[in-house]
């Protein structure tokens, strides 16, 4: 029987080509997302359900599906996050920092809570969470998103203690900028926080790694493949960047 992969925020951007990719390589898939017009054209052989991902009722209706549906699962993957406000903290304002984290960190924690609940007793399952090179290092003007990611680390390295006895591994993938419209948007704002043109400071974000150019979504999704295989079976409470090497976070 072909394994089984659930990934949140799924039907658009990094989260659909990851869908896309273990599809290609035989998993069942089912995603959530909250766009219900892309859930609704998903290619054949991907199940969406629209689902918030930092509802803690959502997702227990979702995973008690997936329960009854599927009977467990192999994988899952905290995918959902959004950029969050881009200010400088003395305009942060309080509201969208909650914001930010609730998607971002509530929605990788209830991701994790739900998964362990099928996996941990069956002796066997992969959680991967998806961080950021801001996890890693911060990034000026986005407090809310590094803090997040930041906080989505140490969740996994928790995680990956408690239920490695249990025979689940959790890892973590933290991507550099990856070339899409969710970076675009970023880019745009950031630009404007600096004063800069969106080109110059798309340009200091590729110079500011050692390939000197940004990420594809194939490349997350191919490390997502790689964690979810047996040949990471010795591979847990790990933060693995996909980023071509930040050498300078701030450029």
């Amino acid at each position: 029987m072909s394994r089984r992969v659930l990934i949140t925020a799924g039907a658009n951007g990094i989260g659909l080509v990851m869908a896309r990719s273990f599809a290609a390589e035989g998993y069942r898939v089912w995603v959530t997302d909250i766009d219900a017009e892309a859930v609704a054209v998903l290619p054949p052989g991907i199940r969406g359900t629209v689902c918030d991902a930092s509802s803690e009722a959502a997702m227990e209706l979702l995973f008690a599906e997936v329960a009854r549906d599927w009977g467990g699962l192999d994988v899952a993957v905290a995918n959902a996050g959004i950029k969050g406000p881009t200010a400088a903290i003395e305009d942060m304002a309080l509201e969208g920092w909650r914001q930010c984290l609730g998607v971002n960190l509530d929605g990788a924690m209830l991701l994790a809570r739900e998964a362990a609940r099928l996996m941990k007793p069956v002796g066997r399952g992969v959680i991967t969470f998806m961080s950021s090179t801001s996890g890693l290092y911060g990034t000026p003007y986005r407090a809310p998103y590094a803090a997040a990611k930041w906080g989505v680390i140490g969740l996994m390295k928790t995680v990956a203690m408690e239920l490695g006895p249990f025979g689940v591994r959790a890892n973590a993938i933290c991507p550099g900028s990856v070339n899409g419209p969710r970076i675009d948007r970023v880019i745009e704002a950031e630009a404007s926080a600096k004063g800069m043109t969106p080109e110059a400071v798309r340009q200091g974000y590729a110079s500011g790694t050692a390939l000197g150019r940004l990420s594809d979504p194939e490349d997350v999704a191919q490390m997502a493949l790689f964690l979810a295989s047996d040949g990471a079976r010795m591979v847990s409470g790990q933060a693995l960047t996909v980023d071509g090497f930040t050498i300078n976070p701030d450029p």
